[in-house]
Formats: structure tokens, C-alpha cells, sequence
């Protein structure tokens, strides 16, 4: 089944928009309420006390970023810290972050990307209590849930509070790939949890502190305040974009798979106006062609720059595929393998971090079958949504 011209139209007007509109079939829909939003819950608890605050262009109030809201409202916000791409959202992936004033309030911003991913003691002196509110996508190697972990690391480390103000996660109705070996542990992929783990970043914060991921066991003084009218089946399309190259729905749902293709010579469109939507090399067949090119604040000289390439469009029928069995598209990467004939030079240093082992990569280059790759991943999955369920905040089928 193909998408019919005004499906596309819909994608395009959701990204656009932020409005509710049914892309999945089997999601339901809602009227969702984001922790943030519920601020009766909060404010009287962070009354009078210095606040340091981890945001991103998505932690939003209705059309005012938090921080404004914050202000607004007489908290007493002393420290922004920015994750990667920055506190208003400006740089592309892996850019350094620098310290700075934000120029619209003039408040301090601590750069959480870089050689500073984790808060130092330094840098929480004068703060009573931390609020996270940043949009996850549910991936594993999306870096927030990193930058999570190191936040609330951090705070444990000083006696500081963390209070996260929890939002959907718009991939939270299905978990897929392979668990990761703790032996791959980087800053894309921090724990033995699958690519695609189902939770939002309110339930991931329970289970660092429930399975005592945080250095010597810690636990952090953790308040989740949860969004309202939102389930694990209930289908959310993000009303601000999560990262620059995350532009639209579409390409967050294509996300978990496309990023594979980064540990690989194939371009996801990086440099492009559809990043996380196609893919495409110069010596891989097909009728789409694109040529990245150096993009400012988005991807400044993305791989294969100014190349002809050749691939797929996934904007035409990447979604139906998708919705027929949500998961992993293990396929598209198989085809693409094959296809190229690059073979050995197809595969970079990168893809067994971004896969968290080498078992994915070998199982490709060996011809194994997306089936019999699913089917490997089964024990592992099984063990992890055992552990996932006493986490969960929110209905679970």
C-alpha cells in the first residue's frame, strides 16, 4: 500500500502545525496534556528556591519556551543547561556547545555537549533544584536520555533534586533491535536497553534510578510530574521539531532506522530539505537522486557533499511499510548492503556503537535474514520489557 498524495499532505501540515491527525493505524488519538503544561503541580514545590533549568527549543508551554513561562511566573531560574544542539536549538548534531548568556534573558547557559556532558559540582553551587523538560524521541542513540543520565548523576552526586516534566514519546508503541553490550557503552548508547525502548523520559529516568545505572549505585531525588490523557498507544506528533534534522514527523519515525545508516557510507539526507527521509549513495541504484549540501545551523558538510547520489525516497511509501509491522526496518539496510557492492568499505567504526555490538553488522555482512535478525534479538527484548514494566507511568498493552 503507497501513501496517497493527501496522506502526504497531512505529514506535511502535522510537522507544520503540530496538529493531531492519524498516521498509524491502531493509535489512538488524544488530547494530550505535557508535564510541563501542568504547572499547579510544580510551582508551588520550586516557590522560592534557585532552579537550574535542562531544556531545548521544544520545552514549550503552549507557544512560550519554559524558561519564559518560568520567569513569568516568578521562579527564580538561576542556570540553563544546554544538551546537544544547543538551548535554542541552533547547532547540528555532534557541534560543539559553547557556555554563554541566553541573549533573550540574559541567564547563564552551561553547555551539556562537548568535552562537559555531565554538570560539575561548580556548576550546581547556588542551585536548590534541577527541572528537565526535553522532548525524547524513544531511540537509544538519541543523546537526551545520555544527557539524562549524567544530569541526574550529577545531582545525586550534590543532594540536588531533579524534577522532570515528562512528555510523550512519539515512537513509545512499539520496542525493537538488539539490547545493547554494556562493552559498546559511548554517550549514544549508555545502557542495556533495545534501540527502541518504549518509554517516555520520565519512565527511562525511574528505571537509571531503579536499576542504580548511576555511578556507585546512586539514587537521585527524582520527581516525575506526568503528562495527562496520554497512553503507550496514543499517537503524538510533536508540535516543534526535537533536533534541527529531525524536521517533521515523518523523519522521527524514520529516525530509529535511518541513523544505522550513519555507521555506513549511505546518506540519510543530511544536507538536504529532508534529512531522516531518504537514503542514497553514489554507487546504489534507483530512480531518486539528491546531492547534500553544506546547510548552516543543520549540516554544515554532511557526508557524500555535493555527490550525486542515488537511494530512495522513503517520503512516497516509507510510512505505509513502516505501519504494516511498527519495528526496525532491518530490511532496508540488508537491500542497501547488497546493492551497493561496497561490501567491506560499507560499514564504518561507527555502526557497532550505534547498534551497541558487533552481532548486527556480522549478521549483515554474513547474509543473515531480517527474520532470523529479529528472532536473535527475542531474549533479549523479552528480558528488558520485564524490567521495563515496573517502570511504566503510563497504560501499556
Amino acid at each position: 500500500m503507497k501513501l496517497k498524495p493527501l496522506t502526504w499532505l497531512v505529514i506535511l501540515l502535522c510537522s507544520v502545525t503540530g496538529i493531531q491527525a492519524q498516521l498509524f493505524p491502531g493509535l489512538k488519538q488524544s488530547r494530550v496534556v505535557c508535564g510541563a503544561e501542568r504547572m499547579g503541580l510544580y510551582l508551588p514545590g520550586i516557590a522560592g528556591k534557585n532552579i537550574g533549568l535542562v531544556a531545548n527549543p521544544a520545552s514549550r508551554v503552549g507557544p512560550l519556551h519554559l524558561l519564559d513561562t518560568l520567569l513569568r511566573s516568578g521562579v527564580q531560574v538561576q542556570k540553563v543547561f544546554a544538551p546537544e544542539h544547543g538551548f535554542r536549538g541552533e547547532e547540528e548534531a555532534g557541534a560543539t556547545i559553547r557556555d554563554g548568556k541566553d541573549p533573550m534573558t540574559g541567564i547563564q547557559v552551561i553547555s551539556l555537549y562537548g568535552n562537559h556532558k555531565k554538570p560539575t559540582p561548580a556548576d550546581l553551587n547556588g542551585i536548590d533544584a534541577v527541572i528537565f523538560d526535553i522532548q525524547d524521541v524513544g531511540v537509544r542513540f538519541y543523546t537526551y536520555i545520555s544527557t539524562l543520565h549524567l544530569v541526574m548523576e550529577a545531582c545525586a552526586g550534590e543532594g540536588k533534586p531533579v524534577i522532570i516534566l515528562d512528555r510523550p514519546n512519539p515512537n513509545g508503541f512499539y520496542i525493537d533491535g538488539p539490547v545493547l553490550d554494556t562493552a559498546f557503552k559511548s554517550f549514544v548508547g549508555m545502557h542495556p536497553v533495545p534501540v527502541v525502548h518504549g518509554m517516555t523520559i520520565g519512565e527511562y529516568a525511574r528505571m537509571i534510578n531503579g536499576e542504580k545505572w548511576l555511578q556507585n549505585g546512586m539514587q537521585c531525588d527524582l520527581t516525575i510530574i506526568p503528562c495527562m490523557g496520554y497512553d503507550h498507544f496514543t499517537e503524538y506528533i510533536l508540535p516543534v521539531k526535537p533536533s534541527p534534522n529531525l524536521p517533521n514527523q515523518l523523519s522521527v519515525y524514520l529516525y530509529p532506522t535511518l541513523c544505522f545508516f550513519e555507521g555506513s557510507v549511505i546518506s540519510i539526507g543530511r544536507g538536504t530539505g529532508f534529512p531522516f527521509q531518504v537514503y542514497g549513495h553514489p554507487a546504489l541504484p534507483g530512480d531518486f537522486k539528491f546531492t547534500p549540501k553544506s546547510i548552516p545551523g543543520t549540516s554544515l558538510h554532511p557526508p557524500l557533499e555535493n555527490r550525486l547520489c542515488s537511494g530512495r525516497d522513503l517520503r512516497r511509501d516509507g510510512l505505509a511499510e513502516l505501519s504494516k509491522n511498527p519495528g526496525l526496518m532491518i530490511e532496508w539496510l540488508i537491500d542497501t548492503y547488497r546493492k551497493s557492492n561496497l561490501k567491506a568499505g560499507f560499514f564504518n567504526g561507527y555502526f557497532d556503537t550505534l547498534a551497541g555490538g558487533k552481532q548486527l553488522r556480522t549478521q549483515i555482512e554474513s547474509g543473515v535474514s531480517a527474520p532470523e535478525i529479529r528472532k536473535s534479538w527475542q531474549p533479549g527484548l523479552q528480558k528488558f520489557q520485564k524490567m521495563r514494566e515496573k517502570y511504566l507511568l503510563y497504560e501499556d498493552r
